[in-house]
């Protein structure tokens, strides 16, 4: 068998991207990390994981993704710190087939070291409950616990609380630029905005005015990013998502929202996608 390909038997899921609809910096910790206010979907976008238990202990990512070593790779450090966490003797091997792409605000090392902590939960039968994953997953990263939680949600902390909240099915057009958004630089950034006025639990109705407290900055630093939402301004009102690289447009029908792709595809790196309302994981 080739590596790169998965065990005939392995167990395989599906590890959905994620849209920032609304992201709002209201304050910053002590310690240095920033308050946010958020408003998560998860969309059609997946990358695919593959699982083959093991007794030997090992943990093995079989498709390192390139410029990542594999101990950095957020799938085999979810897999070490529940291993490490409770205290189980198996191992497993892991094939993950990345369509998300990286860099681009969609939350995909996210998504899949959610899906690392959900499903070895199950194949090890280590039965932690729902809770007992979000606390692990913040330890990973700051939109894991979303993954986890598994729906629309409106977030807040670092992102790490978080209320169920009802949206509407969309539909999106996203474009990825040609460039990789520096997390931490934008976060450091003199013109980013940091005192955003908090909100009560934001209705998707009531609302009109989406907006991401670090679009502005970003579009001003990555020229890339700029082009992408000017092409999509063309046909409405984009947002980025997340810290970038992505944005994205939303529609009420997937009609218009594939006329737009197709426009835009020829050109760009695009994707058109729907909401989902359940991470497949629940269904």
């Amino acid at each position: 068998m080739n590596n790169l390909q998965p065990a005939a038997d392995a167990h395989h899921f599906l590890a959905p991207a994620k849209l920032n609809l609304d992201l709002r910096i209201v304050g910053r910790r002590a310690d240095g990390y920033h308050l946010l206010e958020s408003i998560f979907t998860l969309i059609t976008l997946y990358d695919q994981i593959w699982f083959k238990i093991n007794r030997t202990g090992s943990i093995k990512l079989h498709t390192p993704v390139a410029g990542i070593a594999p101990e950095e790779d957020l799938c085999v450090r979810a897999a070490q710190l529940l291993r490490s966490h409770t205290a189980t003797r198996l191992g497993v091997d892991i094939w993950l087939d990345k369509q998300i792409p990286i860099g681009g605000g969609l939350g995909g090392g996210s998504a899949d070291a959610a899906v690392v902590l959900m499903a070895l939960n199950r194949l090890w039968q280590l039965e932690l409950n729902k809770t007992q994953l979000l606390q692990l997953g913040v330890q990973l990263g700051a939109d894991v616990p979303f993954f986890i939680f598994g729906q629309s949600a409106f977030a807040r902390g670092i992102g790490e609380d978080l209320s169920p909240i009802i949206l509407p099915k969309q539909w999106y057009v996203i474009i990825k630029p040609p460039v990789h958004v520096s997390t931490p630089k934008i976060f450091a950034h003199k013109d980013l905005t940091r005192d955003s006025k908090p909100r009560i639990m934001p209705d998707f109705q009531a609302e009109q005015h989406w907006r991401n407290d670090m679009q502005s900055v970003v579009l001003a630093e990555y020229p890339a990013v700029k082009v992408a939402f000017d092409v999509l301004a063309e046909y409405g009102s984009p947002m980025m998502s997340g810290s970038g690289a992505c944005v994205f447009l939303s529609f009420d029908s997937e009609n218009a929202a594939q006329a737009v792709y197709n426009k835009v595809s020829y050109a760009h790196q695009a994707y058109c996608v729907a909401s989902l309302a359940k991470h497949p994981f629940y269904q």
